[in-house]
Parts: structure tokens; sequence; C-alpha cells
């Protein structure tokens, strides 16, 4: 919360955390964007070994859908969603979602 928000925003934001979610104000969230988005890092040659499936995967991923949610979205099967991202992780040398994530935001793919 920042100090200069309106009053109805800060009830509202109250009953929001009450119920057990959080909030970030909009212009906070910005902000930290636009620090990830200043501060990326160039694309490492192996994101360019992806297919072009596998980077529409790794977008999806990144944006934390789950695999249920890639496989209904793109009409796959959980499997096949499992394979691309299992793919993808070891093309980017990744552990897994969390790391695919991470490096998203710190090159700027998301």
């Amino acid at each position: 919360m920042l100090k200069d928000a309106d009053p109805e925003f800060l009830l509202a934001a109250i009953r929001t955390v009450h119920s057990g979610s959080s909030v970030i104000a909009a212009s906070a969230t910005r902000e930290l964007f636009a620090h990830f988005t200043e501060a990326a890092k160039p694309t490492p040659p192996q994101f360019a070994a992806l297919t072009d499936r596998e980077r529409e995967m790794f977008a999806l991923a990144a944006r934390g859908l789950s695999n249920a949610e890639i496989a209904g979205r793109e009409f796959l099967s959980e499997a096949t969603v499992k394979t691309h991202i299992s793919r993808i992780l070891t093309k980017l040398s990744l552990r897994d979602r969390v790391q695919l994530v991470v490096f998203a935001f710190e090159h700027g793919l998301n």
C-alpha cells in the first residue's frame, strides 16, 4: 500500500487482505515491472534454440499457468505440455518452473 492511497482503495485493500488475499497498488506494480524491464539481461543464445511451440509454452508457463491450464487453452494433453516444459527446462538449463519465471523476468521475456 502506498501512503497516498485513496480511502476507498484502503478499505477495499483491508477487506481483500482480511479475506486472505494480498494487495499491491497498481502504480507499485508498474514501477516493479519497469525496474525488471530496464534491468533485463540480454537474451541468452539457448533461448534461440527453443522451437516456436516451445516459446509459446514458455510464455504461458512464465505467466504462471499450470500444465492443466496450458493444456486446456492450447487443446493439448497435459502429458504433451509436460513434455514441452521438460524440454524447455533442459534447453535453458533451468531446474524448475520457478526458475523459468525468474528467467523470463530477468531477460524481459514476459
